[in-house]
């Protein structure tokens, strides 16, 4: 039967084409159509135009989508306030002066005393060596004295009475000026004696080998029974770092050595130090600059001085280094974390009456957690510190009666749209 219909179908066609439609029997023209409405499912065509009530039409339409619900946001205002002009670097605290104590004479060490890591003073005695020797040859240097002392005396009386004689002609001249020569003579070897004393009195002081400085001593290298050389062939014996007042060295763009040159003059420059792990600051000034700029890297090297009479700056530990320059009255400020990066630059999303605004930015340095924005905002705007990821232009927002901080370790949904 699908044959025949399809026959009669493609019959009615040429007819058709031709101008001429064939008149069908009313049985034939019921199941033409049926077969034809077959063959179109079939062939996956679409059933012809059918009458629908206009009732079933409106019920069949899709439902327009619901509105989408607020955006659930943190917010804070942006202030306007004084905000100092900051530099940050990284600073490595250095001594002031490091010392290598060795011994300047070959002996052997009697005691150590002190402790390790102790603190010492200029002049303490750190090390004792055995002085026997040295103390034989003052002593037999302290008698050569004495007896050139000897000599002399009896060499200006031999001239006293070699005088009285000469004044009554019982002597000659020559004799008397031997006597005279004898004194001088006698009066040199005293000095010359004094000196080698004096010399031996300081070789006896290297036998107590005394810090050199103040500050903080490390490890006795050698102790006590071990021998000791002198010069740079001998071992070291200990080392001593003074760290009252110590140093910290960090380095600095060049672009900003003018204004720090000119923070310097003007008194300002204030340098605070702060150790890495430990919540505790130091207040010191810049001490000096380097000489010359690194070329390599386009940074100049600057030591800052701190007291550090509390030991909190180690040597060699490293260090946050904030430098405030100068002060920016009436600076407009935000949270740092209002500050958004997208394809259309720096911005923030402004609330007003519960809709969220986009707004280009110009921000500048961030200090404290603060942002300075430089144009974009006159201050008083309530902008978006948290989900700015799911906000664009116009959308609504709701807001927290009593807003908290993210607790720690929490993720926020920021974003970098734009």
């Amino acid at each position: 039967m699908l044959v025949a219909a399809c026959a009669v179908i493609a019959g009615a066609g040429y007819a058709s084409m031709q101008g001429r439609l064939p008149a069908l029997p009313y049985g034939i023209d019921v199941r033409l159509k049926e077969a034809s409405e077959t063959v179109a499912g079939r062939l996956g065509l679409a059933p012809g135009p059918s009458k629908v009530a206009p009732g079933e039409a409106a019920a069949s339409a899709p439902a327009a989508p619901p509105p989408r619900p607020p955006v659930a946001i943190r917010t804070a205002q942006a202030e306007v306030r004084t905000m100092p002009v900051r530099l940050e670097a990284i600073g490595t605290v250095q001594t002031l002066a490091n010392v290598i104590v060795r011994a300047r004479v070959d002996s052997q060490i009697m005691s150590v005393e002190f402790n390790d890591g102790a603190s010492v003073k200029a002049g303490d005695v750190l090390f004792k060596l055995d002085p026997r020797q040295i103390d034989a040859q003052i002593k037999q240097a302290e008698g050569n004295l004495q007896r050139s002392k000897a000599t002399l005396e009896l060499n200006e009386q031999d001239v006293r009475r070699k005088e009285q004689l000469a004044r009554n002609e019982a002597t000659s001249q020559a004799l008397l000026d031997a006597a005279r020569a004898n004194v001088a003579t006698a009066r040199a070897q005293i000095k010359s004696d004094e000196a080698a004393l004096e010399n031996l009195k300081v070789q006896r002081s290297f036998y107590d080998v005394a810090a050199p400085i103040s500050g903080r001593v490390g490890v006795a290298m050698l102790k006590a029974g071990s021998l000791t050389k002198s010069g740079e062939a001998g071992q070291v014996l200990a080392t001593i770092n003074q760290i009252t007042p110590i140093y910290v060295a960090f380095s600095i763009p060049q672009r900003m050595l003018p204004e720090l040159r000119e923070a310097i003059v003007a008194g300002g420059a204030r340098v605070v130090a702060t150790p890495q792990g430990i919540a505790k600051d130091a207040v010191g000034k810049i001490a000096l600059l380097d000489n010359a700029v690194d070329t390599a890297t386009g940074t100049i090297v600057v030591r800052a001085m701190f007291e550090n009479a509390d030991e909190l700056l180690w040597p060699g530990s490293l260090a946050n280094v904030r430098i405030d320059l100068r002060e920016l009255p009436n600076s407009v400020v935000v949270p740092r974390e209002a500050v958004m990066s997208g394809q259309r630059g720096n911005y923030v999303y402004v609330v007003e009456n519960q809709v969220a605004k986009f707004k280009s930015v110009t921000p500048g340095q961030t200090v404290d957690g603060m942002t300075i924005i430089s144009s974009g905002l006159v201050g008083g705007e309530t902008v978006v510190t948290d989900g700015q990821s799911q906000l664009a232009e116009g959308s609504k927002v709701t807001m927290p009666s009593r807003q908290r901080p993210p607790a720690a370790g929490a993720t926020s949904s920021r974003g970098s749209q734009g």
